[in-house]
């Protein structure tokens, strides 16, 4: 089985990953996340003369779902991740369950304020990851999407039964 886990950062995709692997303690599980298949440096377009982490031409899809594959082939559960994990139509076709966790604005301007993992990030880019994620993290098609709300603490249950259907 492939669970793709979407939403924006800091909305608690890799802490989801993360339970579901625990929970599936008795299986092979792997974890995929999309930031690990940016292209080089020098192939990511910029905004502001920044590095646009951001963009869909960020990722190396070709070589995200080539992942993806080799993991199913070798687990019985592959959860991948990631801000647009929904917007490659070629990748979202491998998934067989799909996660969305929603927080608002208010919430992931909290988190990514207190969020040092990349260093200290201006504000206006700050305003730029929310704004990739309403343009490229929100699926277009949310049938046979299971939406959790990330504003508070996740509650596996209603997502272990949408993944045992």
């Amino acid at each position: 089985m492939i669970i793709a886990i979407g939403g924006v950062s800091t909305a608690g995709k890799t802490t989801l990953a993360g339970q579901l692997r625990n929970f599936f303690q008795n299986k092979k599980v792997s974890i995929l996340c999309q930031d690990d298949f940016v292209k080089p440096v020098e192939h990511i377009p910029l905004i502001e003369n920044r590095i646009d982490w951001e963009s869909p031409d960020s990722i190396d899809h070709m070589r995200f779902r080539d992942a993806i594959e080799a993991e199913k082939r070798e687990n019985d559960i592959v959860i991948v991740e990631g801000l647009m994990v929904f917007l490659d139509p070629l990748t979202q076709a491998l998934f067989d369950k799909n996660v969305f966790i929603e927080i608002r604005y208010s919430l992931f301007m909290k988190r990514k304020n207190s969020d040092y993992r990349w260093g200290n990030e201006p504000d206006w880019y700050i305003g730029h990851i929310w704004q990739s994620y309403l343009q490229y993290g929100i699926p277009t098609n949310r049938k046979n999407i299971v939406s959790v709300d990330g504003n508070k603490r996740i509650d596996l249950t209603p997502i272990l039964n949408y993944l045992e259907q």
